[in-house]
């Protein structure tokens, strides 16, 4: 068996767990350079957090113990196709690969259904469920001239 199944399988052994306690049916393995460097399983419940997902719980681990917001090099295995917001957090976090195994459909059968997220993303403002109304631009546009004009901030 190769480094990417048993890393897979460790993610689904996650996910297998988190179900049997405490947590939604999802695991999540991060690796670089073909070690583990961090776990993640759903802590939504437990922790009463909605973005304790098993990838953002890794994700947070694993910028803890290497030190850095950026995870270039490191792969992400994961039980389930990632949801839309984990999908944003591994793409800050520079995530070189995604591996999954169920998929959305599989998550949705179980009343894990994101289609909702994915159908108000393409949606205007005006007419998404949660309605987003913007309001004062002219304040709040100074922090944004005074980083533009910083200069030692770390890019991210």
């Amino acid at each position: 068996m190769s480094s990417k199944e048993n890393f897979m399988l460790r993610a689904i052994e996650l996910s297998i767990n988190s179900a049997k306690k405490d947590g939604g049916p999802f695991g999540c393995v991060i690796t670089k350079n073909g070690t583990i460097v961090s776990e993640g399983s759903n802590r939504v419940t437990s922790s009463n957090d909605p973005t304790a997902h098993a990838e953002i719980v890794a994700i947070r681990e694993a910028c803890k113990k290497l030190n850095t917001f950026n995870l270039s090099g490191c792969d992400l295995y994961c039980s389930c196709e990632p949801c839309p917001m984990c999908l944003s957090a591994i793409y800050w976090s520079h995530i070189d690969n995604i591996f999954y195994a169920n998929n959305r459909s599989d998550a949705k059968k179980i009343n894990f259904d994101d289609s909702l997220i994915y159908s108000e993303i393409k949606k205007e403002f005006k007419d998404r469920k949660i309605p987003m109304k913007q309001m004062m631009r002219d304040k709040a546009i100074k922090a944004f001239e005074i980083w533009d004009k910083k200069t030692d901030k770390i890019e991210y």
